[in-house]
């Protein structure tokens, strides 16, 4: 464990986000500095003045190391309190990451950034006009993020821009259904998710509960633009085909749906995916499907807790292409335990040969929640294999598809300190993706485990859980 001393309980949250991306393999906790004690095993004490901070550290065998920084005017001082206090952490950060880079050898990709959300960055720089290579420069200076990311961020914030500029923001809303049943738990998974086994003969309970919220949200959103849909999970295609056509029966006949640009459903696990659920899907006028293998690797699959083969996600996207879908999407997943550069050259050729029209690579996630912690805590984390390398043959098969990146988003906890990009050829992009991650519209979640988004006027946004527990 790497304990953090500091004496500023704002800062808590972003020392142990920043500290956690140097040791991914350790366990960071922060305290306030008077429980700091000599004694202390790993840590770090950062003492945060008005216009500097001081910090000591030692970790594991290393050498005690003590560092000052002064901070100028323009780095903490703001035109306001609040935009004062931002530059003020900002500055913090950004020394204390420069400080660990020293300290440890190493650099991260994304620099100081721990949000989840980078591009949301150069977007707003692009609303206030900044140049190409303002952007670039303010990223690099502000953040020290990479030549590559900086640009990457800086793509993706244009194709998600344009493609944002055709949604309802004030006058429109989407609309999300959590299905939270999956055919088994996978090994990194932290979401609400259940075994569909046990719920096969309470689902129409379930299906009538979601019901009831489609009823309500359609009568209290009557005035507004519905512009995409998705039904996420879980497994969605967890549920039989005709417990599916009964519940988008009963979207479909609750909600205008005249202006709906993009209706996807999660098919996700081969090993759920039945021509008779394709064909519902279909019928529906579903645009766009996931078929969704994480690896092409048999060994992999049986390790993570997927029921399927690879096989069958060859015959599973096969069927969805012959029912008729030309808007199918495939996730992989990058860092999975024992998977070196080759495993991701197969999974990428293999997908190459299906030629779907969108690819979402993910860099693993290590959540605490997960059994993928405790498998860590056994194994350990050096079998979790995410490279530069891995993350360029990923983007070279996704360019080799003619894809590009049009949404990208980060995790706490993610292999190699990456991102989690989303490919897709022209015309196949995921506006549901860009919504959630861009937090430019409100997303109405209905279903156990979901979460509404409401994003008002004034930029404010506020967030409504749903209760977790399907029998409640």
């Amino acid at each position: 464990m790497i304990k953090v001393f500091t004496n500023n309980e704002k800062f808590q949250y972003d020392l142990h986000s920043l500290i956690k991306a140097f040791y991914p393999e350790k366990d960071v906790k922060v305290f306030d500095m008077e429980h700091a004690q000599e004694e202390v095993g790993s840590y770090v004490k950062v003492l945060l003045a008005e216009q500097s901070m001081k910090v000591e550290l030692q970790v594991d065998h290393s050498e005690k190391a003590e560092y000052t920084c002064e901070f100028t005017s323009e780095q903490v001082k703001g035109a306001d309190e609040a935009t004062g206090v931002a530059l003020y952490k900002n500055a913090c950060k950004l020394e204390l990451y420069h400080i660990l880079c020293e300290y440890t050898g190493k650099k991260l990709p994304w620099g100081n950034l721990t949000g989840i959300r980078p591009t949301k960055l150069p977007m707003s720089m692009l609303d206030e006009g900044m140049t190409d290579e303002e952007i670039i420069a303010k990223l690099q200076a502000t953040h020290a993020v990479s030549d590559e990311k900086a640009l990457l961020s800086l793509d993706i914030a244009k194709r998600e821009k344009a493609l944002l500029d055709t949604i309802h923001y004030k006058d429109g809303y989407s609309l999300y259904i959590g299905i939270p049943f999956c055919p088994t738990t996978c090994l990194y998974c932290s979401f609400t998710s259940y075994p569909i086994v046990l719920w096969k003969k309470r689902m129409q309970e379930y299906l009538e509960a979601v019901n009831k919220e489609i009823q309500y949200v359609s009568e209290a959103y009557k005035d507004k633009i519905l512009d995409t849909v998705y039904i996420g999970g879980g497994t969605p295609t967890t549920l039989e085909a005709e417990e599916l056509d009964w519940l988008i029966t009963k979207l479909k006949a609750a909600f205008d749906w005249s202006q709906v640009k993009e209706f996807t459903v999660e098919a996700g696990r081969a090993d759920s995916i039945t021509r008779e659920k394709l064909e519902v899907l279909k019928k529906h006028d579903v645009t766009r499907i996931s078929v969704n293998p994480q690896t092409m690797k048999d060994e992999t699959l049986k390790l993570i807790g997927r029921q399927h083969n690879v096989e069958q996600v060859k015959n599973a996207f096969a069927l969805a292409r012959e029912v008729g879908f030309d808007n199918i999407n495939m996730d992989i997943i990058l860092g999975l335990p024992g998977e070196m550069e080759e495993d991701v050259t197969n999974t990428i050729e293999e997908i190459k040969k299906l030629d779907p029209d969108s690819l979402t690579v993910h860099s693993l996630a290590i959540k605490r929640a997960s059994k993928l912690s405790q498998w860590i805590e056994t194994n350990g984390i050096a079998t979790l294999n995410n490279t530069d390398t891995t993350m360029e043959i990923a983007a070279a098969g996704a360019e080799a598809l003619d894809m590009k990146p049009y949404y990208l988003y980060r995790q706490k906890n993610m292999s190699g300190n990456f991102e989690n990009v989303g490919y897709a050829r022209e015309g196949k992009f995921g506006i549901y993706n860009i919504l959630i991650m861009e937090e430019k519209q409100t997303i109405v979640a209905l279903g156990a485990g979901a979460s509404t988004k409401a994003v008002y006027p004034d930029g404010r946004i506020e967030r409504c859980e749903n209760v977790k527990d399907v029998n409640n």
